[in-house]
């Protein structure tokens, strides 16, 4: 029996969406690099748009195959008045006849290749390799998630789960229990009817019994059905609840008058790629905003990101926040806890102090990762504090940007997959 296969994918009007990812395949280093480029360059409001990527001609050459040094060659050159056959020909002065282009008022070139990435492959380049440190399975949940597990085998189920190689084992041993004591005494009889045919001519009343009696016990046998519907078995298959990955992400954001509105869009920057990473790459993960001048506020994601709000710098105001609703929402046991923290570092008074003994004694023994991000170059009072902590938890992680063109590289060093080089 002949399988064929049929394709029924949609695709675009040229037919070319295979070509398409194949290019994109070949050329994956040279378009994650403009991908990477590209993104220093937008602004907020533009993060996740489709781009123009552009890659330099001298990395999509072709390989081309040409004649090599020596050998014996006869070459016609038409219009030749110079040479005759025999004479040597001196090699070009200065290296001329060689490859390199100069500048000309005629003739032709090509460009690098341009061609546009659309908002889907622009953002799978863009998290390519990421994802968030250390997660692990926690116990069932009050959400509970199933997996199928196989549970033998039923009478009853759809024809694509039909146990072939089961349902023809039962029917043969259905056959073999039915048609056993009629074997037996069919064999029987017809040994007895071979001794009387060999002391008559068969045509007494005895043969004429054990013949019919012969006849009937195969027509018996010829009536057990080869399959019958109690020989069907189907592959059975439960659910059974399993651990989920349950995971909780804290955005922690200074909004303070030190954070002018350079440092804030840096800030939100790195927020908003963390925002993206988690909604395109986590179905079930709950996000959590947090604002903070010299008080904390949890706030909504428009808020987060678009409120005007400022004033003075209370940082410890923020973790203790954080502390209140992990403990109040998010128990370890269930949870994955996660938080990104972004400032300037500057703080009032001796309140670095506070915020080093809040996350020493109660946030970092709770979570499973945490990042923080300090929007200027400068070693601030927080930097100084945090910078404490350093040996003491593998979970904490402590970055620097200054420019747009930092926040990338930063995110992928602070959320690359374990294993994995940036």
């Amino acid at each position: 029996m002949a399988l064929q296969i049929i394709d029924r994918r949609l695709s675009g009007k040229n037919k070319s969406v295979g070509n398409r990812e194949r290019f994109v395949r070949r050329y994956k280093t040279q378009i994650a690099d403009a991908v990477r480029r590209a993104v220093a360059k937008r602004d907020i409001r533009h993060i996740e748009q489709a781009e123009n990527i552009t890659i330099p001609r001298k990395d999509i050459q072709e390989p081309s195959f040409h004649h090599g040094q020596g050998g014996v060659r006869d070459t016609v050159h038409p219009g030749n008045t110079e040479h005759v056959r025999g004479d040597r020909i001196a090699r070009p002065q200065g290296g001329a006849g060689g490859g390199g282009s100069q500048a000309s008022d005629g003739g032709e070139g090509e460009d690098d290749f341009t061609f546009t990435l659309t908002k889907e492959e622009f953002m799978e380049l863009f998290f390519e390799d990421l994802a968030l440190p250390r997660l692990l399975r926690t116990h069932i949940a009050s959400t509970l998630q199933y997996k199928t597990r196989r549970a033998g085998y039923s009478h009853d189920g759809t024809p694509h789960n039909l146990a072939v190689l089961r349902t023809m084992r039962g029917a043969l041993g259905r056959r073999i229990a039915l048609t056993k004591a009629p074997h037996r005494e069919l064999k029987a009889l017809e040994e007895v009817l071979a001794a009387l045919l060999e002391q008559d001519d068969g045509t007494s009343e005895a043969v004429a019994e054990l013949q019919q009696r012969i006849a009937g016990l195969q027509a018996r046998m010829g009536k057990v059905a080869f399959l019958d519907p109690l020989d069907l078995r189907f592959r059975s298959r439960s659910k059974v609840p399993e651990p989920s990955s349950q995971a909780v992400m804290f955005c922690v954001m200074d909004v303070s008058g030190s954070m002018d509105q350079a440092r804030k869009d840096l800030a939100k920057r790195f927020f908003i790629l963390l925002y993206l990473f988690l909604t395109r790459h986590y179905e079930k993960i709950e996000i959590v905003f947090i604002r903070h001048h010299t008080q904390a506020a949890e706030v909504g994601e428009d808020e987060f990101f678009h409120s005007t709000e400022s004033g003075g710098t209370v940082v410890s105001s923020a973790l203790v926040l954080l502390d209140q609703v992990i403990r109040a929402r998010y128990p370890v046991a269930d949870w994955n806890i996660y938080v990104a923290q972004a400032s300037d570092g500057d703080n009032f008074g001796d309140d670095g102090g506070n915020c080093r003994s809040l996350l020493a004694d109660k946030i970092l023994p709770l979570v499973r990762y945490f990042a923080y991000v300090q929007v200027v170059a400068q070693e601030q009072n927080l930097w100084q504090e945090y910078s404490q902590l350093l040996p003491l938890f593998a979970q904490f992680a402590m970055r620097k940007v200054s420019e747009a063109g930092d926040i990338y590289p930063v995110f992928r060093d602070l959320f690359k997959k374990e294993g994995v080089t940036v």
